[in-house]
């Protein structure tokens, strides 16, 4: 059994979000973790940038092509990737992190307009999508407010540019439906409203509440491993 992580939208590095958890997981159960390079934050090749969603389903199907059996974990923007790539055998369970179990037709950005609060999102003018009015401090105080400044700091630091065809582009697939999913809901996320979390936690198999806000497998490592633990 393996985990491949799947990170959420507007940043890069996916190894430094999970690293906390990769390295409890491991030491507590043995577990491996793979961390998916997403096309759409550059992770890639230029070539494969601007595919959007389509390249990072993509990528998770080529990822879980190479594996025995994985628990796959999406975060945020992550769970509309897993939704594209559609179902595939090598899946055992999908864990969400205040993230998205889209239905087939729906676009990240079409889910983001429902918030009543959205995150400010801008036009690069180039294909590309981006933070819009944050710095360092403004994005922490949202995203990792119950880090600590210098982890806020380091978050900051791989902000991203993404192409706008990660959000734009409809899904054609809900490979959620039919696989066993466990969804944590973070009960004080300031970036996915809790209201939206839930309504799509109602999809998945069983959920779980955690009293973080939108990074746990950074702030409550110990959290996350628990639930997968659970699972093995």
């Amino acid at each position: 059994m393996e985990l491949i992580f799947v990170h959420g939208a507007l940043v890069r590095d996916g190894q430094w979000w999970w690293q906390r958890s990769a390295d409890l997981l491991r030491e507590r159960t043995g577990i491996r973790s793979r961390v998916l390079a997403l096309p759409s934050c550059g992770e890639t090749t230029p070539e494969q940038s601007g595919g959007g969603l389509i390249a990072d389903a993509a990528a998770l199907r080529q990822e879980l092509d190479g594996v025995d059996a994985a628990i796959v974990v999406g975060h945020s923007y992550g769970g509309t990737v897993i939704a594209e790539a559609g179902a595939h055998p090598m899946v055992a369970h999908l864990l969400y992190v205040s993230s998205y179990l889209p239905e087939v037709g729906q676009s990240q950005g079409a889910i983001m307009s429902g918030e009543s609060n959205p995150v400010s999102i801008g036009d690069n003018g180039d294909g590309t999508l981006g933070v819009s009015g944050y710095d360092a401090t403004s994005f922490g105080a949202r995203f990792l407010q119950d880090a600590d400044v210098d982890t806020q700091h380091q978050a900051w630091e791989r902000v991203t540019a993404q192409a706008a065809g990660a959000f734009m582009t409809p899904t054609s697939a809900a490979g959620w439906q039919g696989v066993d999913s466990t969804y944590i809901v973070c009960g004080q996320d300031r970036s996915t409203s809790v209201e939206l979390q839930r309504r799509h936690a109602e999809r998945a198999t069983r959920v779980v509440e955690f009293p973080t806000g939108h990074h746990p497998f950074i702030t409550r490592p110990d959290l996350i491993v628990e639930q997968v633990q659970a699972l093995v």
